[in-house]
């Protein structure tokens, strides 16, 4: 049968399609035996619970512009605070067989057997800044968190000399930091002439129980001297219900993480503290050795662990620093955190 000029030259075109198609199989093939050869970049999963809290988008873009320059690649997830949601990531992680995996927890204990099955497949697994319950990570990094807790409770004793009822409006129970910012608060507390009148647990630090617990609490004390929270996300819904009342700056407060409204806040006279953590470092230290996990190389400059309620896990504690009205500027503005202009937003300079 005679065929048409247009008809072959459409064959040619198929045929030449399939060709390239095969090629690009081939290529592929090769691709991915040279990957699995070691040949690709060091792969890293990081899981963040969520970034409604202002610290956590520092941590990511640092964590993961450190391993680029590192010549690893991050692949990050946001769970949006829901803990199924961030198992599931994960198992994802273990799926596509990441190297490391980097884990912000949002509930420490409901993570313990993903973690596991992470090790168990051969993967490397870190704690970043909370401690992940019976998981047996790798390494855990964060800060020196019962320090936090000593921090808060030295800034109320200072700042309520005639003593007083105070509240401490804490994270949830779930996460181990949370213990260690109470036992160190206690230690200082115990003795003095603060009294705790009302202790309160914001589930998944959930920053809107905080307002409500405030409000709970102002309508049984109206008389407090004081308001430990655990992180100035809390701090900052605390104030809206002192505010409320006419009570903020009347009523000390503090928190911890450095958010900007808080510092705001400390150098208008309505926040007294707040525990500055470098997450910048943090996050830069994490990832440097999360590349070392990946590598297989000795974790230089771990000599301690912390008992994650089975294992000692290797951990490295960061310090802590108090931020007050005084240091404002040497440590928040002059270390590059905030700008002036931003921090004193609503504060006539003179």
């Amino acid at each position: 049968m005679k065929m048409g000029r247009g008809r072959l030259l459409l064959v040619v075109i198929l045929c030449c399609a399939l060709t390239a198609g095969c090629v690009n199989t081939k290529e592929e093939a090769e691709t991915e035996v040279s990957v699995k050869a070691g040949d690709r970049p060091l792969q890293i999963g990081l899981s963040i619970d969520s970034f409604v809290i202002e610290r956590w988008i520092r941590d990511r873009d640092v964590f993961v512009s450190t391993a680029k320059e590192l010549g690893a690649e991050v692949n990050v997830q946001n769970a949006n605070g829901d803990v199924n949601e961030q198992i599931e990531q994960i198992k994802y992680f273990i799926k596509k067989q990441m190297d490391v995996i980097v884990v912000v927890a949002g509930d420490c204990e409901a993570l313990s057997d993903v973690m596991k099955k992470a090790k168990e497949a051969g993967i490397k697994t870190m704690s970043y800044d909370r401690l992940i319950r019976n998981a047996d990570s790798d390494m855990y990094i964060s800060f020196d968190n019962r320090e936090v807790g000593i921090l808060m409770a030295e800034s109320l004793v200072r700042d309520i000399p005639e003593g007083g009822k105070i509240f401490m409006i804490q994270g949830p129970e779930t996460d181990h930091n949370v213990a260690m910012v109470r036992e160190g608060f206690d230690s200082v507390i115990k003795g003095k002439n603060l009294e705790v009148v009302y202790k309160s647990n914001c589930e998944g630090w959930l920053s809107e129980h905080a307002f409500d617990y405030a409000k709970e609490a102002l309508e049984e004390h109206p008389d407090v001297k004081g308001i430990m929270c655990g992180n100035d996300d809390l701090a900052t819904q605390v104030f809206r219900a002192l505010s409320e009342d006419r009570m903020a700056g009347r009523v000390c407060l503090v928190g911890q993480d450095g958010d900007l409204m808080a510092c705001q806040r400390i150098v208008e006279g309505t926040q007294n503290m707040t525990a500055f953590k470098s997450v910048e470092e943090e996050a830069r230290i994490a990832a440097e050795y999360a590349v070392k996990l990946g590598k297989g190389e000795p974790l230089e400059g771990i000599v301690t662990t912390i008992d994650d309620g089975t294992y000692d896990v290797p951990s490295l504690e960061l310090r802590p620093v108090a931020v007050t009205r005084e240091n404002m500027d040497s440590v928040i503005i002059q270390g590059g955190f905030h700008g002036k202009e931003d921090v004193y937003l609503n504060v006539k300079q003179q």
